[in-house]
């Protein structure tokens, strides 16, 4: 028989990659916003090399095409409202939570602390999105339970061990313990003043004031977490305001809160993840903060949260790009290599600046969330974490697109990485505020007074001088700034917060990176051509951003 079959003209596998030795600039920024300790990066080099290995890669396939799977009922009839996952995610969430991405900064503050573990989160984006869900929210809450005297005793030490420890069983007789939020209902969505759960208090017990709470969240995600924080209406038929309550899985007697799984939500992409619409038939929960002030409490944690999502989104971008320029490396058409043809050259140049300057955005914002922050970092947290979760979420699924295309067809295809990284892409600008929601918090903390639009200055005054488009842009942009100080303009919204956003960028890359990313960035996103399209500008630098884009 003819050899009718020859495999060649192929890529290979992304995997097996260090991926932090393999970034050049999330090294670069790491070492310059949290310094040059050694044990820090030889850390990032060994979760670099985890969750890059084969293994590691291969649990992400596994636990994606196994979804999640509710279980109501015992076979004896016993209500149980338990998620069955695959063991690969098991053994993802235990990566995650060895290393500290839930908690680190909490168990081990100081400078730089929320930057060495937005790099580490950023590496895990490159690996699987799904268990970064209750990741992110445990994350997110342990500042806020830290504070709950009559809660904390029990639970904080359980959520900053670095350990996991799945299934059902109360907080004393468990190693470690995650946690989520419920917030959302069918009703609001995004408006959760509008919530209609409802908790009547009942006493005080040794977690504090206990209320009964009855209704529903119509996104409670993560419902296998140990415990989880609440808005409810506390006094019923008044204008007072959503209480925070704590909601734990299993109440201080053993026994299951009567928190009733309906379904498991059958998303689009982020599938390892079990996000679910509940009832809550009489649960127990206790307070948390003060009566009425739940807003305010969820806030707080929001603020994380958006944080994660800018960090995991600049992480996916990263995995796109990598599969893109590894795949060009090795593949031939009309007698070049792909990452030699000059027109795939400006795609995957405009890609690698897409990737480096939300890195560095990503981990810029997370310097403003650490422990020895000053009124100018506080005030520039206040309007960069929505401009930042907002452009950096919102670039992510064109990026990805695009990133899919240097594969052509075989990037379509399941077998490969991209179809799991393209449903990912759309979630972080809808999750935890959409993109309208962000902006629209860009206008209020710009319309508070003056203290964020002159952080903002000040960050970019740094980089004045440099390049002729950066000053431009800035200069056009104050005047913008001023005005909005007496008239916030709603629909311009969208427009100022990628700004806000991509003036920070260049700030960044004009300081630390190097000269052809720097003058690619500022040419392409200030300039007066640019479009938004990759590849559509000219880059002269082209071969330097891509050798730089992936070390070999």
């Amino acid at each position: 028989m003819a050899d009718t079959h020859q495999v060649f003209n192929q890529s290979t596998p992304f995997v097996d990659v260090n991926l932090y030795e393999a970034d050049p600039a999330l090294r670069e920024a790491v070492t310059a916003l949290a310094g040059h300790d050694i044990a820090m990066h030889h850390n990032l080099s060994r979760m670099g090399q985890c969750y890059g290995s084969a293994e590691a890669q291969q649990w992400a396939v596994q636990a994606n095409v196994n979804k999640p799977v509710l279980r109501v009922f015992d076979r004896f009839g016993h209500r149980i409202d338990e998620v069955d996952f695959h063991p690969a995610y098991h053994q993802l969430m235990q990566l995650a939570m060895q290393d500290g991405l839930h908690a680190a900064p909490w168990a081990q503050p100081g400078p730089g602390a929320q930057v060495r573990r937005a790099a580490a989160y950023h590496l895990f984006g490159q690996l699987e999105n799904g268990v970064q869900c209750p990741t992110t929210m445990t994350f997110a809450v342990v500042p806020v339970i830290a504070r709950q005297s009559h809660i904390a005793p029990d639970w904080l030490p359980k959520l900053l061990a670095n350990d996991y420890q799945p299934g059902v069983a109360h907080v004393k007789h468990k190693r470690a313990v995650t946690m989520g939020m419920g917030m959302t209902e069918k009703q609001g969505g995004s408006d959760v003043r509008s919530n209609s759960t409802e908790a009547v208090a009942v006493g005080v017990s040794e977690w504090g004031q206990e209320f009964r709470v009855t209704g529903h969240k119509w996104f409670f995600s993560a419902p296998m977490c140990d415990a989880f924080l609440i808005l409810a209406q506390t006094e019923p038929g008044t204008s007072a305001g959503q209480t925070c309550l704590f909601l734990p899985r299993v109440l201080p007697d053993g026994s299951l809160n009567r928190i009733r799984i309906q379904r498991l939500k059958d998303k689009i992409g982020n599938h390892s993840n079990a996000s679910s619409e509940v009832e809550f038939d009489g649960a127990s929960a206790w307070l948390v903060g003060e009566v009425g002030r739940g807003i305010s409490t969820i806030l707080e944690m929001g603020n994380h949260t958006r944080l994660d999502c800018t960090v995991g989104a600049a992480g996916i971008m990263r995995a796109g790009l990598t599969q893109a320029v590894h795949h060009a490396r090795r593949r031939s058409a009309f007698g070049r290599k792909l990452a030699e043809q000059p027109i795939m050259q400006s795609v995957l140049a405009d890609l690698a600046l897409e990737s480096e300057a939300a890195t560095w955005l990503a981990l810029r914002l997370a310097r403003t969330y650490d422990s020895d922050a000053t009124q100018h970092e506080l005030a520039l947290r206040r309007v960069l974490t929505p401009a930042s979760k907002y452009w950096v979420a919102k670039r992510l699924p064109h990026f990805m697109a695009e990133a899919m295309e240097v594969m052509g067809g075989p990037g379509y295809v399941e077998e490969g990485p991209f179809g799991r990284l393209f449903r990912e892409s759309p979630l972080n600008s809808i999750w935890e505020g959409s993109g309208n929601v962000m902006c629209l918090d860009v206008l209020r903390s710009l319309s508070r007074g003056p203290q964020s639009a002159d952080a903002l200055m000040q960050e970019w005054r740094a980089a004045r001088g440099s390049h002729a488009a950066f000053d431009a842009a800035m200069d056009d942009f104050s005047s913008t700034l001023t005005r909005l100080r007496h008239d916030s303009d709603e629909m311009g919204a969208r427009h100022l917060a990628e700004r806000i956003a991509l003036l920070t960028q260049a700030s960044l890359l004009i300081q630390h990176a190097p000269t052809q990313v720097a003058d690619g960035f500022c040419a392409s996103r200030l300039g007066t051509g640019w479009r938004g399209t990759m590849g559509s500008m000219a880059m002269p630098q082209a071969s330097a951003l891509i050798a730089r884009a992936l070390a070999a």
